[in-house]
């Protein structure tokens, strides 16, 4: 089924810096300088490849709305925005744990937010079927009052809360794929109602101190919130498990007006900051599960914003492999890494298929009884 696809893009997020670093630290004098892992290549190469096969030719090509401090302040604090702001004035500096950014990154962030905020209305108001918003820096790890995790402002969930706040949408479903926990996002929603967020991600990797299957929401979100932490060396056969037994069922008993994708390809067989198996048929073939529920559910609507991911020389063939099934279409891009069994070949595991069992047991029967009752 062919679908109208948005790519929301613009350059100057890729002018953000994170600083002369040695993978993900900060040279400070200590260390010979190099690159951070979180730089605009991975994206830009994505871009390119795109270009370079007739794909955005395909695609509505959107830049980045005008944000203003009303949207952020719906989630982040007026002290964190005051001294992201004064220090983006002067050189820069940490936003927070493990999120380092250089002067003007703090109005380059807004301007990622921006680019969310412009694929969710897009997607919504029906301009199109569904957008891929490729930006930086991240945003699933940013909290109300510190950045983490490279991440400066939370872009994902900002967008959705504006969609809420204008009456937009009334039921939305998150599914976050990155590697590694989504805590900012679950933050975010941690005790709303309106809001069902599902994080797929590496067990205890980052942050370590959360993302457990005891977190499932409270207050009147009690049972919103689900994590399925997997286990190191999970692949194909492990995800489309926790989607038959997890993803699916809770998303259809959901009726979201509209499905999220915290789309994070740093759980690829070839990136340097997870452990996890994936290639890029694997998340083409989840994205189309998640299109094909969203046009069960009558409207279509799939938003998907780029987070992690960290391989310089696959992280392209991912995204390719995304918007492909987000437009219904095949390009003739051809991934080799992804043609042979020494890559491709991953059965379920008995310990992955216990690590789904809790999750069914535990978030998504939190889910049903919150349903219940």
């Amino acid at each position: 089924m062919t679908r109208r696809t948005a790519l929301v893009w613009d350059e100057r997020t890729m002018w953000h810096t994170t600083g002369p670093s040695t993978g993900i630290f900060v040279a400070h004098g200590q260390l010979q300088p190099g690159v951070h892992v979180e730089n605009p290549e991975t994206k830009r190469r994505l871009k390119n490849l795109l270009d370079g096969y007739g794909v955005t030719d395909d695609l509505d090509l959107l830049g980045a709305a005008a944000v203003d401090d009303d949207v952020l302040l719906r989630f982040h604090t007026p002290d964190y925005l005051e001294r992201l702001a004064t220090l983006s004035r002067a050189s820069g500096g940490q936003a927070g744990d493990s999120a380092p950014f250089g002067a003007g990154s703090y109005e380059l962030a807004r301007r990622a937010v921006g680019c969310c905020l412009s694929g969710a209305h897009a997607v919504v108001d029906g301009q199109v079927d569904n957008a891929y918003v490729l930006t930086r820096p991240p945003g699933h790890h940013a909290e109300r009052d510190r950045g983490r995790g490279f991440c400066l402002l939370a872009n994902l969930s900002l967008a959705v809360l504006d969609l809420l706040a204008l009456g937009k949408v009334e039921r939305v479903a998150i599914v976050d794929w990155d590697v590694h926990h989504g805590n900012g996002t679950q933050q975010a929603f941690y005790a709303d109602p309106r809001v069902l967020t599902l994080s797929i991600h590496q067990d205890q990797l980052y942050p370590a101190e959360s993302g457990f299957l005891s977190e499932t929401g409270e207050g009147s979100g009690l049972g919103r919130n689900m994590n399925v932490p997997l286990p190191p060396g999970s692949g194909a056969a492990a995800y489309s498990d926790v989607f038959d037994r997890v993803v699916e069922p809770a998303f259809r008993d959901f009726e979201p007006d509209l499905i999220v994708i915290a789309c994070g390809f740093d759980s690829s067989y070839f990136d340097p900051m997870g452990h996890m198996l994936l290639l890029s048929p694997h998340y083409a073939a989840m994205t189309e599960r998640l299109c094909a529920l969203a046009d069960a559910l009558g409207h279509g609507r799939v938003l998907c914003c780029h987070e992690g991911g960290y391989s310089e020389s696959y992280v392209p063939f991912c995204g390719v492999a995304t918007i492909d099934a987000l437009r219904g279409q095949r390009s003739t891009l051809r991934d080799r890494f992804a043609e042979g069994d020494e890559y491709s070949w991953q059965a379920l595991q008995p310990h992955q298929r216990s690590a789904v069992d809790a999750a069914v047991s535990g978030p998504l029967q939190a889910f049903v009884d919150a349903a219940a009752g």
